[in-house]
């Protein structure tokens, strides 16, 4: 009886370990299978058994981005990644639930460009670049290229801007003038690229033009009207300057245009996020204001004066190149000066023995003829830094770098420094009579503190020093103090008005 169990024993032995056999030869002949294994950011998500059903349905189920932004396919998250891999198990998972996987980590992306922008400002302390870079994202270059060509209208003016570029300028023969060139001053590169669908994506250029005027919020408010405002003191009172008042309400097409009481008009303050450099080349006839020659007698008591002859003012023809960003003259070159009408001098006589160190209030011009305003008293956009300010006197350009700068009246010099962070050389004047005024970024200074100075004297020379773009007197006015300590300043047009 042992024997046949036994027996029976080694039969269900051998017959198990024949199957066990036949298994694994049938294992070992199953041909491998290939499917994808597919990676977020390098996290695998699962896998599938087809990369190009994932795909088809990925693009399926957006319809309404493809609505949105008017294309045909719309693609994986950047950042997936589907791989292949040779296996022999079956462990894959349906596509439904690899896409909702995607779904609940990265935006789904199309196809478009992705404009960079850098804009490079110099900082006077350190001298070192500031980069601040714009990323714009367009599904087509001629959105970017319009935008900008509409930007660059905005500050040249259509037409102006259409005739230089289809070379139809005139030559400039008597006055007049030229662009001579017109220029991005950022450095702007592209890319073709898939483009999150969650970013910001400008389809349509007027959009962009938008941004590039007034930045990614344009603050804009209504303002009425009130009796006695005129487009400056609006502008003035609003922190903006007149150009973007006009900008902001097209149907004015001069500062000189006239308001009315109870007329509503938009405010609304510029921030450009380029820059757009024009060359221009401008011949023009300025008047020339005649200087006053003052003589003393010291027979005559002081405030005894005599005019023995009155001044006219000349004419001159004045060529000069100008470089102007958004708007704002940044640098001036005068080529030539050309004198039609001679200037006569007003002679007078005063009965004092030395100079009065008390000022005349009989203001004269601190710099030679044949100067430009590049930036007049008011609230602008800083061309150096972009930052929105009051640009608190007027910057006298053109009359070449070194050349003199005067006293605008008798007085004694309080100040005779050099900041290289702001006003570089620099000379402030008390007149003694409440006024106040101060010369800036000044190439040499001749006049030290305790000065008695008289008016038309020399006190310096043009420069460069300082916060300045280019050669400038930056001449500002005050009154009732000094400018350190508590006066009121006022626009310096107003000493000679």
């Amino acid at each position: 009886m042992k024997k046949i169990l036994t027996i029976i024993i080694t039969i269900i032995l051998a017959i198990v370990m024949f199957y066990f056999q036949l298994v694994k030869a049938g294992d070992n002949n199953k041909e491998p299978n290939t499917y994808y294994n597919v990676y977020l950011d390098g996290e695998l998500l699962g896998s599938i058994k087809s990369k190009q059903e994932l795909e088809k349905y990925i693009d399926n189920q957006n319809e309404e981005y493809k609505k949105q932004y008017n294309v045909d396919t719309i693609y994986a998250p950047n950042g997936l990644d589907i791989k292949a891999d040779v296996v022999y198990n079956d462990k894959i998972e349906p596509v439904e639930k690899i896409y909702k996987k995607i779904l609940n980590k990265k935006p789904f992306t199309i196809k478009g460009y992705q404009y960079t922008i850098t804009s490079s400002y110099e900082n006077e302390e350190n001298e070192e670049e500031n980069d601040n870079q714009i990323k714009i994202f367009v599904l087509n270059k001629d959105t970017f290229k319009e935008s900008i060509e509409t930007f660059i209208k905005t500050y040249v003016g259509e037409d102006a801007y259409e005739l230089y570029k289809n070379n139809n300028q005139k030559e400039v023969e008597n006055v007049g003038s030229k662009i001579e060139k017109v220029y991005v001053k950022n450095n702007i590169t592209v890319k073709e690229t898939t483009i999150p669908v969650t970013e910001k994506i400008y389809v349509k250029q007027e959009e962009l033009s938008k941004f590039f005027l007034f930045g990614p919020e344009e603050k804009k408010q209504e303002y009425m009207v009130e009796d006695g405002d005129t487009i400056e003191t609006v502008s003035f009172k609003n922190k903006i300057s007149s150009q973007e008042f006009l900008l902001a309400n097209p149907t004015f097409t001069s500062t000189k245009n006239l308001l009315f009481p109870g007329q509503k008009v938009t405010i609304s303050q510029t921030d450009p996020q380029i820059q757009i450099v024009v060359k221009q080349y401008v011949v023009e006839d300025v008047e020339s204001t005649f200087k006053t020659e003052i003589t003393y007698d010291d027979t005559r008591l002081k405030g005894d004066n005599e005019t023995i002859r009155e001044g006219e003012n000349g004419l001159n023809r004045i060529s000069k190149e100008l470089e102007i960003t958004n708007g704002i003259i940044t640098n001036t070159t005068t080529k030539n000066i050309e004198e039609l009408k001679p200037t006569i001098s007003k002679l007078m006589v005063y009965g004092e023995k030395e100079i009065p160190n008390v000022g005349t209030k009989n203001w004269g011009w601190p710099t030679n003829q044949g100067y430009t305003i590049s930036s007049p008293y008011g609230w602008r956009v800083d061309p150096i830094d972009g930052s929105r300010s009051l640009h608190t006197g007027l910057d006298i350009a053109g009359t070449g770098l070194g050349s003199p700068v005067y006293a605008s009246d008798n007085g004694t010099v309080i100040k005779s420094e050099y900041n290289g962070a702001g006003y570089g050389n620099y000379i402030v004047i008390n007149h003694n009579n409440g006024y106040y005024t101060s010369y800036a970024h000044m190439n040499e200074r001749v006049s030290n503190i305790g000065d008695t100075v008289a008016k038309g004297q020399v006190i310096g020379y043009v420069g460069q020093t300082g916060r300045a773009t280019g050669p400038h007197l930056h001449f500002e006015a005050w009154y009732g103090g000094a400018p350190f300590a508590g006066g009121e300043r006022f626009n310096p047009f107003d000493l000679f008005n």
